[in-house]
């Protein structure tokens, strides 16, 4: 009996960072049954990365944007409106591994620097992707830990475009002092809230952003809606009475009542052992940094070092620690100052003028 013929094809498809390969056989062929259940991306890809960016600006220097943790892009909504109404410029502002849109996930078996690294690769990975392989001249910004993150790129020189560099309050020692009462503060803050609106309220009445319409904004960035219920709660809802959370969890229920709460979008505890590593060191190389460089503070900081000449500084009370958002009229008085050191195009929009000096 003549065996049954058997005719392959080779077929290649190039996916981005791979080859992937397939045989198919004719109709005349003998095989298993065909398979049709779908394959997950993770047996063919390396990873599957989306970053959510927001742009302003349609010419002149461009301005990237690296928030704090816990905090998203949106937190740079309110300084974005107003620089950009003073001084022609481009702004990309991008939310960091781990926040808001599709969790880029962090390696939690990583060392702190390499998990560090993964942030700052991040940053210059988008720049590349927006503006290809020569991206433009641009002037990193970044807060709290956002800044660590801009120190790190421009040190490392992932981005061989970055001309400039803005840091807003973080300084290595005060850093390291605030994270040993970090856990408290977590702690201390309610864990979930009735609405939006409750959360808003929440920020600018503790303090978090002391800048009601940045808060509107910035806000929406940091928790999520959860449908959870009432007896899962592990502490009281802003936004909702002692009492009525008690009278929806009596016993007797036939089933506890569940609500539609907003939580926090990511758990700052988790990333407690990177801390440290994130910080440290970050003073020296942001003066390594061969760039102009300026500081802003919401406090005199007594454990940084100002040496005149290497960098610009500047204190800008009466704010809290989210300085751009708190008083973004006063931050767009010097970022401008900046720009007009390392782009001769950023030239200021309606007769506005940068201040001389600082």
């Amino acid at each position: 009996m003549p065996k049954p013929r058997i005719s392959c094809e080779l077929h290649m498809c190039s996916l981005n960072f791979f080859n992937y390969f397939c045989f198919t056989f004719d109709s005349h062929g003998v095989g298993r049954k065909r398979d049709y259940s779908p394959v997950s991306w993770s047996d063919i890809l390396d990873c599957d990365h989306i970053f959510r960016v927001y742009k302003s600006g349609v010419d002149g220097p461009v301005l990237v944007l690296l928030h704090g943790g816990g905090h998203s892009a949106l937190s740079w909504a309110v300084f974005t409106a107003s620089m950009t109404s003073r001084v022609t410029c481009r702004v990309l502002a991008m939310d960091l591994r781990g926040h808001v849109l599709k969790p880029v996930p962090l390696s939690l078996s990583a060392t702190p620097l390499k998990c560090f690294f993964l942030f700052f690769r991040d940053v210059a990975n988008v720049v590349k992707a927006i503006y290809g392989e020569i991206p433009p001249p641009l002037l990193l910004v970044g807060h709290s830990v956002g800044g660590a993150i801009a120190i790190h790129t421009a040190s490392a020189n992932l981005i061989p475009s970055v001309v400039g560099l803005v840091v807003i309050d973080v300084v290595e020692g005060s850093a390291m002092d605030v994270l040993h009462s970090m856990q408290n503060f977590l702690r201390g803050r309610p864990k979930s809230f009735k609405s939006i609106d409750h959360a808003i309220e929440w920020s600018v009445k503790s303090g978090q952003i002391r800048n009601l319409e940045s808060a509107k904004v910035s806000m929406v960035g940091q928790v999520r809606r959860y449908v959870v219920s009432v007896l899962s709660l592990v502490s009281p809802l802003w936004g909702l009475g002692l009492e009525e959370q008690r009278l929806d969890g009596v016993e007797g229920a036939r089933e506890p009542k569940r609500l539609s709460v907003y939580s926090w979008r990511i758990d700052l505890s988790k990333a407690e052992k990177y801390w440290d590593g994130w910080f440290r060191g970050i003073s020296n190389l942001f003066l390594s940094c061969n760039v102009p460089k300026l500081l802003l503070l919401a406090v005199s900081n007594a454990s940084f070092c100002f040496v005149p000449g290497k960098f610009m500084m500047q204190v800008l009370p009466p704010c809290g620690h989210a300085v751009h958002e708190d008083t973004p009229d006063k931050v767009i008085v010097f970022v401008p100052l900046l720009c007009s050191l390392c782009f001769v195009s950023a030239a200021p929009r309606g007769g506005a003028t940068c201040p001389s000096s600082l």
